[in-house]
């Protein structure tokens, strides 16, 4: 076996999904009580990253309902525990190399469906982005927390252009009141 250091790492995607409270979905890994993460997963030979990440939506959360919104600047990285090296992805990587999207979910809560063909995830719940480092497994946390500062400004752009909760019309005359 290589060493660990000059084993490649493994390309992926990793998913940002925002709902219309700016919460963003985190899932628990199945089998792993207390383990939080956003959608990930592998590009698949000659796989555009963008179609890896709508493909991993639909595989991971069970919806298509989403509309992509930014990607990251460059590609992010974490580094897999030694335990773990050799033994995930049949031994030929050392982490992954990811390019992260932001996606607004377009959909409601029933429209997820973690009880996929191979789930990933036990339960899921929507949480306030800032937390998610906190939640994370301590190999990911480094990622997350970059994953949080490139995007946290679009995440409080989006949450300011939440739509007014009786419609755009009710908004309009609760302006027009104010004059």
């Amino acid at each position: 076996m290589k060493s660990p250091r000059k084993l490649p790492y493994r390309r992926g995607v990793g998913i940002v999904l925002v709902n219309k409270h700016g919460k963003v979905f985190v899932g628990e890994r199945v089998g792993v009580p207390g383990s939080w993460q956003m959608p990930q997963g592998g590009i698949d030979e000659g796989e555009k990253p963008r179609r890896a990440a709508l493909r991993e939506l639909l595989e991971e959360v069970g919806t298509d309902k989403a509309e992509i919104v930014a990607a990251s600047k460059g590609w992010l990285r974490y580094e897999l525990p030694e335990k773990l090296v050799g033994v995930a992805w049949g031994g030929k990587y050392r982490g992954q190399k990811q390019k992260w999207y932001v996606m607004r979910f377009t959909g409601r809560d029933g429209d997820i469906d973690i009880a996929t063909d191979h789930p990933e995830f036990e339960t899921w719940k929507w949480m306030a982005f800032a937390r998610l480092p906190r939640v994370i497994v301590p190999f990911k946390r480094e990622l997350y927390l970059k994953v949080v500062a490139e995007f946290a400004p679009l995440l409080a752009k989006m949450e300011k252009k939440k739509p007014h909760p009786a419609g755009k019309k009710a908004a309009q005359k609760k302006t027009k009141k104010k004059r």
